[in-house]
């Protein structure tokens, strides 16, 4: 049975996924609310024809949620104490539990994590799996999507490789060999939207992989080939990461911090895989999109990408 929700509200939608999920819904012809704490940041989006944008915070997740046929909760940090974890993934799903139960809107779709559990090594995957047992028990009618590491034009993963590709003569790494099923933005925000009109999804977690398994090493070897920037890539022993990621957090804004490395503890892939049977396609492969926007776009620089993986 089918739900279609009309009017929607995005917490979080002013964010990487969000944006993309935004545009997504906009070419579905719904009408969409997007909580943001500076409105001069999200100009692009109000450009968005039936997009309308409210300034604030958590106290205002009820004038967010009046209204409002369903909701797509999408907030998510990766650095910060433990504290600042619990408030982002616990507490803040709470107020939107919380929220959505005073203004009647029944369905809520949450963006968690791929590892998230209460026994994971990291305070971001304890925290996720927090934040899912809270939406489980709400009472609401739930989805749970569990991305693998997303990738995508504008993302904070491939880009941001890219971008310590330019300038590092090398790059040693903490977690090398953990490995990782990127999947793709635009398949992410595909899922979302269609979980949101079909009824078969509530009650429901979703893992979302891509079909290529990269090691860290590998995925960092490949965007350095495909940027023009193939840079000696090394691991590093776990003392010697949490020293470096001890380091960067000192930073403003942090490409590593400790609990990333903890993260990293584990392979970041799914027994499962991408639920292609629930939803009628097949995830986009990284290698067939990175290119696109990365650079090194002619024939002949992707053969030498693949070569260098294949490392021959």
């Amino acid at each position: 049975m089918s739900l279609h929700p009309q009017r929607i509200a995005l917490i979080g939608g002013t964010g990487f996924v969000g944006q993309h999920l935004a545009e997504c819904l906009v070419r579905r012809q719904r009408q969409l609310t997007l909580l943001t704490r500076r409105r001069e940041r999200s100009k692009a989006l109000a450009m968005l024809p039936g997009v309308r944008l409210l300034e604030g915070g958590p106290a205002a997740l009820d004038s967010l949620l009046a209204g409002q046929d369903a909701a797509v909760h999408m907030v998510g940090i990766l650095h910060g104490s433990r504290r600042d974890f619990e408030r982002a993934h616990v507490q803040l799903t709470e107020q939107v539990i919380a929220a959505c139960q005073r203004q009647g809107v029944r369905r809520l779709v949450l963006v968690s994590a791929l590892g998230a559990g209460r026994d994971a090594p990291s305070d971001y995957q304890q925290t996720k799996a927090l934040a899912e047992e809270k939406l489980m028990a709400s009472g609401l009618d739930w989805t749970i999507i569990r991305p693998s590491v997303i990738f995508g034009q504008g993302d904070s993963f491939l880009t941001l490789f890219a971008r310590l590709l330019a300038i590092a003569p090398c790059l040693p790494l903490a977690g090398a060999h953990t490995r990782f099923q990127p999947v793709w933005v635009e398949d992410v925000v595909r899922v979302i939207a269609d979980c949101l009109d079909r009824r078969d999804t509530v009650g429901q977690r979703y893992e979302l992989t891509g079909p290529e398994t990269f090691t860290l090493a590998e995925l960092v070897r490949y965007v350095g080939q495909l940027t023009g920037h193939p840079r000696p890539v090394f691991g590093l022993p776990k003392g010697l990461a949490m020293l470096q990621a001890a380091l960067m957090e000192c930073l403003p804004n942090p490409p590593m911090s400790r609990d990333n490395v903890r993260s990293l503890a584990c392979d970041n892939v799914s027994v499962d895989g991408f639920p292609q049977a629930v939803f009628g396609f097949a995830p986009s492969a990284l290698t067939s999109i990175a290119p696109g926007w990365l650079g090194g776009q002619t024939p002949a620089n992707r053969y030498d990408a693949f070569r260098s993986r294949a490392q021959r």
